[in-house]
């Protein structure tokens, strides 16, 4: 190392900051750098608010960049990272927040101790400084703004508005939670990212973030003894979207609808079906928060070497999982929810709107079936229909061409054969697409097509709508649901849902993150959902969120397992899932 910082070493002297040979400048650069520092001057002083005199630049560096990271700004460590002496430095920053670009936000009651954010308009100022300064840097260095070479640098339009999602801001006061703030999620990847993003929320928020992650039948059964207590023990739950009609009808959830109005809340910009799944009697009782369409994902180099044709109806499908099994090699057809209980329950329900009926004697409609108000008959099972038998034999078919371990398999189960290629076919959420959409060491890695669900006869082209929705608990203590409400507006919004997908996230419920080039640069799949989400194929009735539905799907579950596990007949096996679940849907008064 100690040659290389000879000034007689023979490559000629090193630059300090960098230790790399240093070439000398021709006049023609030499000029056209003298021109940049001039210009990039000018763009600064233009661009950004700052007064001079202050050293604010290096302030406002340190606050943007505490905030991308969720680390603390103070006045004191403001102050330090200034340079300047207290005295000074507390002038610049006072003259900082009265210009509104940093805001002041209590950390305690007293208020005798703040921390600093960049406001919203600061943030504003940044991103499109940032533009402008790619625009110049782009060319200085003579590159083609209209270039591949370029692409990453320059913005094809920089001094017009883009679709690009800004940086979630801190919120102007903090929440007023003692204890912090209390949320209930689920353990997939876009939960997992708002959990990892707990330090930055914290800075948001102003107060602490205690996660608590639960798989999704203890979820539920979480969900439901909390509702039990005197008092929530969480601020915020999340609910999966066939749970509200159940959860809203007991009077767990805490309906919206106040909020929503009080503040022109605008629900526009969220996907219809996930806001009308999180609907029960016309009242609005959560806030997507994630859209995760179940899809048919297939190996595309695969069927393509093989010759094959991607599957759009069960036939074909049936055709393509017996083409592409192959024990002797460990590689098989398709991989599916089979595992007893509700894993086998929701693919049965699915299965059965392949072919044209759903779970429950839904009215037919234009484009699908009605289930919000559903009662009476429209709530009775439909196991003895000729579409649940079809799902049955079509589950046996498709058995002899699955992994040996089958009965055993559920959500992360199938996602995880077909990362590792096990299978060459599978039915995923696309929630837990990026253990082969994000993973390059995955052979399904850019290798993957995606279809909505096969159809059957009578059956019409559809994707199962899947995900969750935040929604506060009934019983939450009246001094903690302002603060709950506000904090489940900002964990639903725009720049939030983005944030999660930055951080390992795929899926969202919002039609503008998907648009953020950004966003959808990161995987095709960001397209194709919201594509399918415009076309209107995604879908609720294929499980309708309505009272009882859970209960029905696990009965499904369980009776139907009975058939895959070869130890009952189709006929005995819906014939008996029919009495239990007509049993039950008049024991607990839905009809």
């Amino acid at each position: 190392m100690s040659e290389l910082l000879d000034e007689s070493h023979p490559e000629g002297p090193y630059d300090s900051l960098s230790q790399m040979p240093m070439s000398k400048l021709s006049n023609t650069e030499l000029s056209r750098f003298i021109d940049f520092i001039e210009k990039f001057e000018e763009v600064t002083e233009d661009g950004l608010s700052m007064s001079h005199g202050y050293r604010e630049m290096r302030m406002m560096i340190h606050v943007m960049r505490n905030h991308l990271a969720g680390r603390l700004t103070t006045p004191t460590s403001l102050a330090d990272a200034s340079g300047l002496s207290y005295g000074t430095a507390k002038r610049g920053i006072e003259g900082i927040i009265k210009r509104g670009l940093i805001l002041s936000r209590p950390r305690t009651k007293s208020g005798k101790t703040v921390s600093l954010h960049p406001s919203h308009a600061m943030i504003e100022e940044w991103e499109n400084y940032a533009n402008r300064i790619k625009v110049l840097l782009g060319e200085t260095l003579g590159l083609d703004s209209k270039s591949d070479s370029s692409s990453r640098l320059v913005l094809e339009e920089p001094y017009q508005s883009t679709n690009v999602i800004s940086p979630p801001a801190v919120l102007s006061q903090r929440l007023d939670l003692k204890g912090g703030l209390r949320v209930l999620m689920h353990a997939d990847p876009t939960f997992m990212a708002m959990h990892n993003l707990k330090r930055q929320l914290e800075v948001i928020f102003g107060v602490s973030v205690n996660n608590k992650a639960k798989s999704v039948d203890s979820l539920r059964e979480e969900i439901l003894a909390n509702a039990r207590f005197s008092h929530s023990h969480y601020d915020i739950i999340t609910c999966n979207l066939p749970w509200f009609g159940e959860l809203a009808s007991q009077e767990m959830l805490l309906p919206l609808d106040d909020f929503i109005d009080r503040e022109g809340y605008n629900l526009s910009d969220f996907h219809p079906e996930a806001i009308h799944s999180s609907r029960y009697a016309g009242k609005q009782y959560g806030i997507p928060v994630q859209t995760s369409p179940e899809l048919l994902c297939y190996r595309k180099d695969i069927l393509e070497s093989a010759g094959l044709t991607p599957p759009t109806t069960t036939e074909q499908l049936i055709r393509v999982a017996k083409a592409l099994h192959n024990p002797g090699k460990g590689l098989y057809g398709i991989a599916w929810n089979a595992a007893r209980g509700t894993p086998l329950g929701h693919t049965f329900a699915f299965l059965m709107a392949k072919f044209g009926q759903p779970i429950i004697n839904l009215q037919r409609i234009d484009g699908g079936y009605a289930f919000e108000g559903a009662t009476g008959d429209q709530l009775r099972p439909m196991f003895l229909s000729d579409a649940a038998f079809r799902a049955c034999e079509y589950m046996l078919d498709i058995l002899k061409y699955s992994p040996p371990n089958i009965l055993q398999m559920s959500w992360y189960d199938r996602a995880r054969s077909y990362s590792t290629g096990e299978v060459s076919m599978a039915y995923c959420y696309t929630s837990l697409a990026p253990l082969f959409e994000l993973n390059e060491k995955s052979p399904a890695w850019q290798n993957t097509g995606y279809l909505p669900h096969t159809v059957g006869n009578h059956g019409r082209s559809f994707v199962p709508i899947g995900g969750y929705s935040l929604a506060i608990p009934a019983n939450l203590s009246e001094e903690r649901v302002e603060a709950a409400w506000a904090a489940m507006r900002h964990l639903t919004c725009r720049s939030m849902s983005k944030l999660y997908i930055l951080n390992g996230s795929l899926v969202t419920s919002r039609f503008s993150v998907s648009q953020d080039p950004e966003v959808s640069a990161l995987s095709p799949l960001i397209d194709i959902v919201d594509g399918m989400v415009r076309k209107n194929i995604l879908q609720s009735w294929p499980r309708p969120p309505v009272p009882g539905i859970t209960d029905l799907t696990t009965i499904a579950g369980n009776e139907i397992f009975e058939v895959l596990d070869g130890r009952r007949s189709i006929k005995k096996a819906l014939s008996m899932a029919q009495d239990r679940a007509d049993r039950m849907m008049r024991d607990s008064g839905y009809y």
